[in-house]
């Protein structure tokens, strides 16, 4: 792609309405503009993080036998009278009418929707357990919007509902999501701490938000040491086995939100081990049983032959929300750092001489030879000065910089730059285009 030919509206001024890091970077690197309050526009270098984003999260869903669907963003008001959860809600809940007066919602959630679909079409326990899941906007008519996607008014979910006979299996059903959950975030470069939390609107008695930490988080969080040097589940996880062992290994040590907080616990720990911060949720996953399924009849036949409701989890996803978290937990002064599983490009190649042949030559072999390997490449062809070539490639974050200019053109060398470090390395063409393509494998 050439930078030339690219919508990269970069700001050069901190803008005044951003008040955390990732807001104010999100504005400055061109990925995102406010069209009102906790709405904003995706441009094209934020769609592609998000496409990413959302890209890793729909592979560890389908890993752990998720199945995914689309449904609407407006809703029926009268799915949710049947739940209870109407008048309950709040003002949060954006209530409009159609032009038949018809009453409906933009959708906070889909509890209620994933509900009635399944009372329609499933009957048999022979059927479970079932997993459905989407990702889709949702609109929460937030108070006060504020930290640009952080906390928007709008913004992109992925929300998984499942569906089991009893309550034991959906336990397991639990505990496969809790466990995707943990690859997700290994995989998007983040250390995510599952904590027990507050149930809130959603209702049931078992949940957990995954906590990043972040001096910039919302909320205070208290954990034990040990929960951040835990080994991850890897690539080998079983999704069909007992992973019970699993979760226990990531709830025994002490973590907690403010909202369930133990002071007496957490002192009981050794002082060394004490954690306690700000933090940034990312995820939340809940059990709740027959909340929803009872009021609205949501029934399998057992084994037994005994019709009963059937018990239900949902697990939520902010996929908007993790990009503005990715920022907090990864940049500097000069930008933002992706990690190598999301960037918008892999590689941001700089020709320090546009127009000069040798230059341009060896430049464009280069990105013909990256791209041909399945790397993305970010081509400044522009006539700007060196230093604002290179300020725009560290604010934007791109894993790596090569850098093509006359005076290593001659001796056929070029640079190149990990973003994440600032190491910088002098190498031969073909040394410094193997080097990317091995890194970025």
């Amino acid at each position: 792609m050439l930078l030339s030919k690219y919508f990269l509206p970069i700001l050069k001024e901190d803008p005044k309405e951003a008040e955390i890091v990732s807001h104010r970077l999100m504005l400055r690197a061109g990925m995102i503009r406010q069209q009102t309050a906790g709405i904003y526009s995706w441009l094209p270098l934020g769609l592609r993080v998000l496409e990413n984003v959302a890209r890793i999260v729909r592979e560890e869903q389908n890993r752990a036998g998720a199945l995914e669907l689309l449904m609407p963003t407006i809703q029926s008001a009268d799915l949710w009278r049947e739940s209870g959860r109407y008048d309950d809600y709040g003002k949060e809940m954006l209530r409009i009418e159609d032009r038949h007066e018809r009453e409906l919602l933009f959708g906070p959630t889909n509890e209620e929707m994933i509900t009635d679909i399944f009372r329609n079409t499933v009957r048999s326990y022979r059927d479970l357990p079932l997993n459905l899941y989407h990702i889709q906007w949702k609109f929460r008519d937030e108070v006060r919007p504020r930290f640009g996607v952080m906390r928007g008014r709008e913004f992109l979910m992925k929300d998984a509902y499942s569906f089991d006979v009893d309550a034991e299996s959906a336990r397991h059903a639990y505990n496969r999501m809790f466990v995707a959950y943990l690859r997700t975030f290994k995989r998007l470069g983040l250390t995510a701490i599952p904590m027990r939390a507050d149930t809130g609107p959603i209702g049931g008695d078992l949940s957990h938000e995954f906590i990043i930490l972040a001096e910039t988080g919302e909320s205070q969080v208290f954990c034990d040491q040990d929960l951040l040097t835990l080994d991850l589940p890897g690539d080998d996880t079983d999704f069909a086995a007992d992973l019970s062992g699993v979760v226990s290994n990531w709830t025994t040590p002490y973590a907690a939100t403010e909202e369930m907080h133990d002071a007496d616990a957490f002192a009981a720990l050794p002082e060394a081990r004490q954690v306690s911060a700000r933090g940034i949720e990312v995820g939340h996953i809940f059990y709740f049983g027959a909340k929803y399924s009872e009021p609205m009849k949501a029934r399998v036949t057992g084994p037994d032959g005994v019709e009963r409701p059937v018990h239900m989890g949902s697990y939520g996803v902010g996929v908007s929300r993790l990009l503005g978290a990715l920022i907090e937990a990864s940049h500097d002064e000069a930008g933002i750092i992706w990690p190598d599983s999301v960037a918008p490009f892999n590689v941001g190649l700089i020709n320090l001489k546009p127009g000069d042949v040798a230059t341009d030559e060896i430049a464009a072999g280069i990105v013909a030879r990256l791209e041909s390997a399945g790397l993305s490449v970010l081509y400044d062809d522009t006539d700007q000065r060196a230093g604002a070539k290179f300020a725009t490639m560290d604010l934007i974050g791109l894993p790596w910089q090569l850098i093509v200019g006359p005076k290593g053109a001659a001796k056929g060398e070029v640079e190149i730059k990990r973003r994440a470090t600032g190491e910088r390395e002098t190498l031969g063409i073909d040394a410094a285009v193997n080097r990317l393509v091995h890194e970025t494998a």
